[in-house]
């Protein structure tokens, strides 16, 4: 690849990260303790987003990370994403712009193209944030133990202003099996995470391009049982929310959709799979809890905690009818002759 500092200036003239390196960092040029930073190959699945893609492109290259792979694959792009590419192909490892089988073909077939020891995706709508592939290789620290490393993410708008930062959290020692723990039990944001690869190759180096909204938390279920998961309390990457993405618009289909994941773990024994059933439902009434908080109609937003309610009791106490009733029973019960 060409080198970082003949980088073109950005398309959009806009200044500060991801668009200019005012606000990079600087790392020594080897790891501490002397070793060689990991290769790290990152896939950017694209399709039709090519008024975020450049913001994705500069954030991984003004890195300055000295063993990085970048592979672009675009489903044949109708907006100007083909432009941008060309206009970065010196800097790109790879990249096609042809029409494909979807978001996780597109990511498949950019692993496949992957040598790194850390392998991740970042959908071209999201963007890494300074210092974010330094932090997560000095995580993993070539430890044999480590299969995942798991960072922090800015949910951010359309406009890159920040909405809320959140931290991974893991309420289980790993290795675990994910798909037995209860959905407030874990949280691990795709955007944030890495993958070792050589625990890619025993779980599967590939995410499943039957699901198009939950490939990742599938493969999340195959390897967190394979090895440790190192998790950073600071952010990595920024998840973009808009109107055009998965979350944005389809939010009850992809929490309908664990439930196939879930399906695909056909490890434990009928006990397991009857709590994976449990699970499935309470993701559903996840998904209706957040359609609930979106709403701008209170029907709506009965509509949808009802619904919450009915797949996940616990959302009940969420409500403001759940909430007066804890109130009132913590007046009450000092005064409970049951309390005395």
């Amino acid at each position: 690849m060409t080198a970082i500092t003949n980088l073109p200036p950005p398309l959009s003239h806009q200044r500060g990260w991801p668009w200019t390196s005012e606000e990079a960092l600087i790392f020594p040029s080897v790891m501490p303790g002397g070793r060689e930073w990991p290769r790290i190959s990152v896939t950017i699945p694209s399709y039709n987003q090519g008024r975020y893609l450049e913001a994705t492109l500069r954030s991984l290259l003004l890195q300055g990370y000295p063993d990085l792979e970048i592979h672009v694959i675009d489903g044949g792009s109708v907006d100007e994403t083909r432009w941008i590419l060309e206009e970065y192909a010196p800097w790109l490892s790879s990249w096609v712009s042809e029409p494909d089988r979807g978001q996780s073909h597109a990511i498949n077939k950019g692993w496949e193209r992957s040598t790194g020891n850390l392998i991740t995706y970042l959908n071209s709508d999201d963007y890494y944030l300074p210092g974010a592939l330094h932090w997560a290789a000095m995580a993993w620290g070539y430890d044999p133990f480590v299969a995942v490393v798991t960072g922090g993410v800015l949910m951010v708008d359309q406009e890159g202003s920040v909405l809320q930062a959140r931290k991974p959290f893991l309420r289980a020692q790993s290795p675990l099996d994910l798909s037995l723990l209860d959905i407030g039990a874990w949280y691990l944001p795709q955007q944030g995470t890495f993958f070792v690869k050589a625990f890619l190759n025993v779980a599967g180096c590939w995410v499943r391009e039957d699901l198009q909204y939950t490939m990742d938390r599938e493969l999340m279920y195959r390897i967190c049982r394979l090895g440790k998961v190192v998790l950073l309390d600071h952010p990595l990457a920024a998840d973009r929310f808009h109107t055009a993405s998965k979350r944005g618009s389809q939010v009850l289909k992809m929490y309908r959709e664990d439930e196939k994941a879930l399906l695909y773990c056909e490890w434990g024994d009928q006990q397991a799979r009857r709590r994976r059933k449990r699970i499935a439902r309470a993701r559903r009434g996840q998904g209706h809890w957040l359609m609930s908080l979106r709403s701008h109609s209170l029907w709506t937003t009965l509509w949808h905690q009802l619904w919450a309610i009915y797949y996940r009791p616990a959302y009940f106490w969420n409500t403001t009818a759940g909430k007066t009733l804890m109130n009132g029973w913590r007046l009450i019960r000092p005064h409970s002759k049951f309390a005395r």
